[in-house]
C-alpha cells in the first residue's frame, strides 16, 4: 500500500537528478570560434583538435563526456587533444558546421570529428560509433579513442 508514494518520490528523484545533470554542451557558444581557438592551439604543439558533436538532452553525449573526462581517458584527451564539444540542439544547430566535417552526427549522436591543425580531418565517427557510449565501459570509450589516435597517427 506504501509502494505508490515511493515509486512517486523515486520517480521525481530521478528527473531531479537528471535535471541536476551537468549541461556539457554549451547551447548559447559560438562552435566555429571554440574550434578557430583550438586549431590556434594545436598548431603550437604535437596535439590535434577533437570535435565532439552533442546534445545536453542526449544521455549517451552526457556519459561520453563523464567518461572523457574522468581516468585513463581524461589523461589520454590531455595528452593527445584540443576537445570542443559542439552543440547540436535537437538537430537544429550546427549542422553546417557537422556537414563540413563528413556529417558524423547522420548516424546519431554523439559523434566525434579530430582535425588536424591545418582543419584537415583526420578521423571521422561514420556509423554512430559512439551512440551508445551510455552502455560503453570506461575501458571502452578510453579503447575506442586510444584506437582514434593509433589511426591518426599511421595517417600523418
Amino acid at each position: 500500500m506504501h509502494r505508490r508514494p515511493l515509486l512517486l518520490w523515486a520517480a521525481f528523484a530521478a528527473s531531479a537528478s537528471a535535471a541536476a545533470a551537468p549541461s556539457p554542451y554549451d547551447e548559447s557558444a559560438d562552435a566555429r570560434a571554440d574550434i578557430r581557438r583550438a586549431l590556434a592551439a594545436a598548431g603550437a604543439g604535437p596535439r590535434r583538435v577533437l570535435v565532439v558533436f552533442g546534445a545536453n538532452w542526449c544521455e549517451d553525449c552526457r556519459r561520453l563526456d563523464q567518461a572523457l573526462s574522468s581516468g585513463r581517458t581524461a589523461e589520454l584527451m590531455a595528452r593527445q587533444f584540443e576537445l570542443v564539444k559542439v552543440d547540436v540542439g535537437r538537430f537544429d544547430r550546427n549542422l553546417d558546421l557537422a556537414k563540413a566535417y563528413g556529417d558524423p552526427i547522420r548516424k546519431g549522436i554523439p559523434a566525434a570529428v579530430v582535425l588536424a591543425a591545418d582543419e584537415r580531418v583526420l578521423f571521422a565517427t561514420q556509423a554512430g560509433e559512439l551512440s551508445n557510449a551510455r552502455r560503453m565501459s570506461a575501458s571502452g570509450v578510453h579503447n575506442f579513442f586510444a584506437g582514434v589516435v593509433r589511426h591518426i597517427g599511421q595517417t600523418r
